[in-house]
């Protein structure tokens, strides 16, 4: 690692955001101060980007278009340095980073923070009815606007603003064999990120924490029997149909909710007319630019998928009904008991919240799911 003077430069960083110049980072050595406590009219900001992901995830891909879009929309008084694939920061370290001021920005998946983001967590799960993508953007959105805790969660405790909510769209169960029903599953090695492997538990598999990168040879080996909790446009991109070519929609839904965040200290210190420039660009993400997107992203990746001869099939009704028993509400009562309660929240309370707003935004839901997409392009008559 780079040193002045006989310390690191992430000694440096931290000691200077401890003596209350958080705001006040060097894009690089010798680079320029991304923000101050004072402001004035026509400074500029470097800001740095903080990322675990590959630049081709579809998140990651919205966040380019946002990044750009505000740096374009602040003439030239906002600059983002984009560091993919924890090329700055390691997995797990990022949103520490944010609320220490060593980044400006980053995007931020709940499953790598559980102590410091618990109430957040219980905005990820499945077999909740939320059956569309942008359903759960727009509740996510909601629960952080006007449930104080959850707010007071990234805010307070983590010295982080949410700048807008994103997810990684929908995650079908890829098998290397077909699977018609539930009982199917018993004893299946299925891979399973964070609640997606209590996911899988809860319907009779067993769920196995393969590192994502690790996926594609783990299918390979005959470690697993199949993927699930795993993005379909990032399944394409690692190619997991390869080895796992059965692709099937079992009903669980949107998921896995994450955010993209910017220091507080530095969104505070940001002129009124600069937060606008962010906000308005977020309101953008909601109201088009995530299902345009996201609608572009999932279609390209079934084509791929379809030319690489996968099978897209759907449990039958009754299946689907039995796996949401299965995980529901099981799911959410144990986090409620195990995770919100001894961290000092109304699980319940909360998680009534949710489904209300699921009620309320489901039905204007627009993004495809990919069995549904493969229905409209591929099986018309």
């Amino acid at each position: 690692m780079e040193k002045l003077k006989g310390i690191t430069r992430r000694s440096f960083l931290k000691s200077t955001a401890a003596a209350g110049v958080g705001g006040m980072l060097f894009g690089g050595i010798g680079g320029v101060l991304s923000a101050s406590a004072e402001t004035k009219p026509g400074k500029e900001w470097t800001m740095k980007y903080d990322c675990y992901i590959q630049s081709t995830a579809a998140p990651a891909q919205l966040d380019n278009w946002y990044l750009d879009t505000v740096a374009q929309r602040s003439g030239g008084r906002v600059k983002f340095e984009k560091y993919w694939a924890s090329s700055l920061h390691k997995v797990g370290e990022h949103l520490q980073a944010v609320r220490d001021g060593l980044s400006e920005t980053s995007l931020i998946s709940f499953g790598y923070y559980p102590a410091m983001v618990p109430l957040s967590r219980g905005l990820e799960w499945y077999f909740m009815g939320c059956n569309h993508a942008d359903t759960l953007l727009k509740v996510c959105r909601d629960m952080y606007n006007t449930y104080t805790p959850l707010r007071e969660e990234w805010e307070v405790k983590n010295n982080c603003k949410v700048l807008y909510w994103t997810n990684w769209d929908y995650c079908p169960l890829f098998m290397k064999k077909p699977v018609t029903k539930v009982e199917e599953l018993k004893g299946t090695r299925i891979r399973g990120y964070g609640v997606g492997a209590e996911t899988v538990d809860l319907l009779g598999g067993r769920g196995m924490p393969v590192v994502a990168a690790e996926v594609y040879q783990a299918l390979e080996r005959g470690i697993l029997d199949g993927v699930f909790a795993f993005c379909f446009v990032t399944a394409e991109k690692a190619k997991l149909y390869e080895q796992a070519p059965n692709i099937i929609e079992i009903g669980g839904g949107a998921h896995a909710p994450t955010t993209v965040v910017m220091n507080m200290k530095l969104w505070k210190s940001l002129p009124d007319d600069l937060k606008a420039v962010f906000e308005t660009t977020a309101e953008e993400i909601y109201a088009t630019q995530y299902v345009k997107l996201y609608t572009q992203l999932l279609e390209e990746s079934l084509d791929v998928m379809m030319k690489k001869g996968a099978n897209f099939t759907k449990w039958p009704d009754e299946e689907i009904k039995k796996a949401t028993n299965l995980v529901q509400p099981a799911q959410v009562n144990a986090w409620a008991d195990k995770v919100a309660k001894p961290a000092g929240f109304d699980g319940k309370q909360f998680i009534d919240q949710v489904r209300k707003l699921i009620a309320k935004y489901e039905p204007e839901g627009k993004l495809l799911s990919p069995y549904e997409m493969y229905v409209a392009k591929y099986q018309k008559k």
